[in-house]
């Protein structure tokens, strides 16, 4: 037996879920495994075990730019590193406004392992291709995201298993972001090759879109908010429908990184006709934003997001042998391409079109 096998038994054991039958759940692109606990009434839970030395250190609050790209990409990114502690806090404040983030039944933060409610399967993605209707659930999560937005904004979020600051979805953590578009694609596409002056015009080329960003960051940003991350919960309407998961590494940000990452999705297909209605949607229910800056923004972070995207699914299958990821890099493709249109992205369409010949961008 594995020490942290005998770790999650002793934790299941301290819990009172020593008899629970345990059944892992299929992993994604994190160090984070997840199993579906079925106790011996019948009721099911979820045990989440994350080991905090599987990662690089999170950011701590006072660190420079330098000092955080010395510690390593968590630090650069702003990511939790997976830290138990911020899921629970982000999840304490999630449910302090209404919305559906998991009970946390147990938690021992030290050792990365929490059991929390399960929301069961019913994710957006798997009912909508069981034939669901795509828009009411949209509708339902922008709702979650308007409530969310509507909030103050802590600087420090408190939750059983300690604090957790929220901090701002900056432009190193951005910037860093888009940075894995030129150190990966060469690695997957060797044809490519980014030298210094065209990664110095890189960076220039995003520096008004991140610095735009960074002075934007007004609310609370789940960071990872898909349909495959939103659980529909039956018994439940509007916001409260909407189950929210995955949220450990919440930021800061500007309000339209979440819907961005909702309606421009790297695993399914959104119609421009749904993105627009939930976009509409959603400024009914923020009646005071300024729609041309909000949409500014917008394409500037989503284009910024999709290139970002397109650096980690290089990465995943250039180191990490997991080719199943290329499958998305069209549709991530496409948005790039359809964001690099708009208005205040002339440099980066000119710098895409010097770099990155047509034959790659597909």
């Amino acid at each position: 037996m594995s020490d942290r096998e005998a770790l999650r038994l002793d934790f299941l054991r301290s819990s009172g879920l020593a008899e629970a039958a345990r059944a892992p759940l299929p992993g994604d692109a994190s160090t984070r495994r997840y199993e579906r606990l079925t106790t011996t009434s019948g009721a099911t839970l979820m045990l989440m075990d994350q080991a905090p030395a599987a990662e690089s250190q999170p950011c701590d609050p006072s660190w420079t730019p330098e000092q955080r790209h010395a510690h390593g990409w968590n630090a650069v990114a702003r990511l939790s590193a997976g830290r138990i502690e911020a899921f629970v806090a982000v999840a304490a404040h999630l449910k302090s406004l209404g919305l559906s983030a998991p009970e946390i039944i147990a938690v021992d933060a030290p050792n990365g392992l929490a059991v929390i409610e399960d929301f069961g399967d019913a994710l957006f993605a798997k009912v909508i291709n069981e034939g669901a209707e795509e828009a009411p659930l949209y509708r339902a999560a922008v709702e979650a995201l308007a409530v969310l937005h509507a909030a103050p904004t802590p600087e420090v979020l408190t939750g059983a298993a300690g604090d957790w600051p929220l901090l701002t979805y900056d432009q190193t953590a951005l910037q860093g972001g888009a940075d894995l578009f030129v150190e990966w694609l060469p690695k997957l596409i060797p044809s490519l090759a980014f030298h210094e002056d065209a990664v110095a015009e890189w960076r220039a080329v995003w520096a008004p879109i991140t610095a735009a960003g960074e002075a934007g960051a007004t609310v609370m940003a789940h960071r990872d908010y898909h349909a495959e991350n939103l659980i529909r919960l039956d018994g439940k309407t509007g916001a409260a429908s909407v189950g929210l998961i995955d949220f450990q590494d919440a930021v800061k940000a500007h309000p339209s990184w979440d819907l961005h990452s909702l309606l421009q999705d790297a695993r399914r297909d959104v119609s421009p006709e749904l993105e627009t209605l939930a976009l509409d949607h959603y400024f009914t229910l923020r009646p005071d934003t300024d729609r041309e800056t909000f949409m500014a923004s917008y394409a500037g972070l989503a284009a910024l997001n999709e290139a970002r995207i397109l650096g980690i699914f290089a990465r995943l299958i250039a180191r990490d042998a997991k080719p199943k990821y290329a499958a998305f890099m069209p549709r991530m493709w496409a948005h790039l391409n359809a964001n690099l249109k708009a208005p205040g992205l002339e440099a980066v369409a000119a710098w895409m079109d010097r770099h990155v010949p047509e034959d790659v961008r597909r």
